[in-house]
């Protein structure tokens, strides 16, 4: 039989979807593919109907107990020839699959990727015919992948073991040029087909909303919708039970779904979602790979997911028949602690296993990337820009700036050049500046003994009440999510030195590239919108309300020694629940600098900042390491350092490198005469 005549008999399609048939060819003639296609796309298609068309057996390399038999009772009832070999199986059993194996009683054998190296089945593997090994879920080899699995590393070893190298596969949902490059050189593909399907699926509608209260938010979101099939998605199995039995109460047809149900429950909850007998899944992210239910018509995230890939993976199991279908996810800054928690605790315990890290050093990375990965969901979040363009960028595509298909730009946002305006206003605020000129800078200050925060000089009532219209209109313009795009002192100094070109937004302390590419435009539209109702209410005259105390003991502090990034994010976690701007590792080393704690040092042309005697002392360590084939320098810090930086976080926060470097020089100066007398 042709591929398309195995699709129809077993399968039910009448054609291929984008890109399959490339694939299946491709292995067809011999040759190695990877496939990198979104979720819904039929990918496991690629290698199934190989495996039928090939003599021999195909080993599919699989991660996750669930997926395995759910993919193969799904062949089963195809009555395509198909087992599993994992630790779910008593050993009579694997022994029993592996002599009918042999005896070629399967097409497709299902295996973790840490039986390959076991004596048993390498003894079978290479008395055996195998056609084809396919790694599903490819992104778990790079460690700069969502899900890294060491074992995954083991693959290579195994092929080159057996007496003939069988034709690889390697497929995933969601990986990044860097990631798909490691698959392509970790597996040793030997000139791979390689085929990126398109990640945009234009019939998802993507939403971020930042409610005070999320269940509320998810009633109101659902009111209309109890006919429609869906799920939610929960960060831990409390908040499952909890979001399932409200939904209940409230009407819905819910079940349940998570790691801690006993086996037979979760089979029969899943199965009772499959075939329409449930109508919403609340589950955690253990629930959904190889789930094959084509009229999911929305995927809630009730928290925010740990990284970019994972969400689009869950979101992209809504629409899976092409129908219009809503991604939302309900985001607020207790997501990020939480996901701060599972980096940090070695792993993600929803999934059904934990990470295993072969050392410290590899730790260490691995949970750098994942902050890092942290960071990206966190700014999708939290941007005003259209979001399926920062979901494409992330992917590598090149979209276009709106796609008038997400809640960002269904709110009709114009952009307009308004240099002239802005000039207009600006000559205003300088001649403030000229007449208010020791009132004008706005710093935050704190008491060691209240830990109150204070403004050190006052400013003029006036202007503060056109920064506060220019804020509010920002924060308007896109439904509040944007409140807190810069701290107050940042659109002070944006408004005194704001030129006629968005370029000069970089002079600006507290403005970088990114910020300019995404607020440069809206600011300046903010400020022609404040020109043209230049009626400021006397009401509003006085200084924009900031948080009175912030709670420092609330900041994270671990015994175990942590990363500048890290640490920061703690301290970011209760800074923007306060309503306060965020700070960055750099400006915490600057300040360590500033101190004595730590010193710059030249190496090969490049800056690092190390540890001084004092910050050894503090518990700073600095360690060597290469990255991407080059030598740098990282610094850890113990829980003495961590906690001289969360004591003058608020000193921290009005620290500026330039006025540092002021006192240097001065230092400096006085340093030179002293020895100069002594000489």
């Amino acid at each position: 039989m042709t591929a398309l005549e195995i699709l129809k008999r077993y399968f039910g399609y009448d054609g291929f979807l984008k890109g399959q048939e490339t694939l299946i060819q491709g292995v067809l003639a011999g040759r190695d593919v990877l496939g990198v296609m979104p979720t819904g796309a039929g990918k496991s298609v690629c290698f199934q109907i190989p495996a039928l068309m090939m003599k021999g057996i195909t080993l599919v390399v699989s991660p996750l107990i669930s997926l395995m038999k759910d993919q193969v009772n799904a062949l089963a009832l195809s009555g395509i020839p198909a087992a599993f070999i994992n630790s779910s199986l008593p050993l009579r059993q694997i022994d029993m699959v592996l002599q009918n194996a042999a005896n070629g009683a399967y097409k497709l054998i299902y295996v973790a990727p840490e039986r390959l190296p076991t004596d048993d089945f390498l003894h079978f593997a290479r008395n055996a015919e195998i056609s084809m090994l396919s790694v599903d879920e490819a992104h778990c080899i790079s460690q700069w992948g969502q899900d890294f699995r060491p074992s995954y590393s083991q693959i290579p070893e195994f092929v080159a073991n057996l007496p003939k190298r069988p034709v690889l596969s390697a497929f995933t949902a969601t990986a990044t040029a860097r990631v798909r490059e490691d698959i392509e050189n970790l597996l040793e593909l030997k000139g791979p087909v390689v085929l990126v399907a398109g990640f945009d699926r234009q019939n998802l509608y993507f939403e971020v909303q930042r409610p005070k209260d999320k269940y509320a938010a998810l009633a109101a979101f659902l009111s209309g919708k109890k006919e429609r099939s869906g799920i939610v998605y929960c960060s831990t199995r409390a908040l499952v039970e909890e979001v399932c039995e409200k939904l209940k109460s409230d009407g819905y047809n819910a079940s349940r779904y998570h790691a801690g149900l006993c086996e037979n429950e979760r089979h029969d909850n899943q199965d009772d979602f499959l075939h329409n007998r449930t109508q919403i899944m609340v589950a955690t992210n253990a629930f959904g790979m190889g789930i094959n239910k084509s009229n999911v018509s929305f995927v809630v995230h009730y928290n925010m997911p740990k990284d970019m890939e994972s969400y689009y993976q869950e979101a992209g199991r809504a629409g899976r028949n092409g129908k219009h279908a809503d991604c939302l996810l309900l985001y607020s800054g207790q997501d990020v602690r939480t996901n701060m928690w599972l980096i940090e605790n070695g792993g993600n315990a929803q999934s059904g296993y934990c990470k295993q890290y072969p050392d410290r050093e590899t730790e260490d990375l691995l949970k750098e990337h994942s902050h890092r990965r942290l960071r990206d969901i966190t700014q999708y979040c939290t941007t005003n820009d259209c979001l399926r363009a920062y979901i494409l960028k992330y992917f590598g595509e090149n979209p276009p700036k709106n796609c008038n298909n997400c809640g960002n730009c269904s709110t009709g946002c114009e952009t307009a050049d308004i240099t002239i305006d802005a000039q207009k206003i600006l000559s205003y605020l300088v001649r403030m500046k000229e007449q208010y000129e020791e009132k004008i800078s706005w710093e935050i200050s704190c008491s060691r003994k209240s830990k109150k925060l204070n403004y050190s000089r006052q400013v003029d009532r006036k202007l503060l009440a056109v920064l506060r219209e220019l804020r509010l209109a920002i924060a308007n313009e896109q439904n509040t999510r944007a409140f807190a795009i810069f701290s107050d002192s940042t659109l002070i100094d944006m408004c005194i030195k704001i030129p006629a070109t968005n370029n000069k937004f970089l002079n600006v302390h507290g403005v970088g590239r990114v910020k300019l590419e995404k607020y440069g435009e809206k600011f300046l539209k903010a400020i022609a919108e404040f020109l043209q109702n230049n009626k400021v209410n006397e009401a509003v005259y006085a200084p924009p309300t900031v948080p009175q105390t912030i709670d420092i003991s609330a900041i994270e502090i671990t015994e175990k020694p942590a990363m500048i990034s890290v640490i920061a994010d703690r301290i970011n976690c209760v800074l923007m629940e306060n309503g306060c701007g965020k700070i960055n590792g750099v400006l915490i080393n600057d300040w360590l600098v500033s101190k004595d704690y730590m010193k710059v040092i030249t190496e090969n042309g490049k800056n690092f900042k190390i540890p001084t005697g004092l910050g050894t002392d503090l518990g700073i360590i600095s360690k060597d390491r290469i990255i991407r084939n080059e030598n740098t320098k990282i610094n850890i810090y113990e829980k003495a350092a961590q906690e001289l930086i969360v004591q003058n976080i608020f000193d921290i926060m009005g620290f500026r490198k330039n006025k540092h470097r002021k006192r240097n020089k001065k230092s400096q100066r006085i340093t030179r005469m002293q020895t100069n007398e002594y000489k």
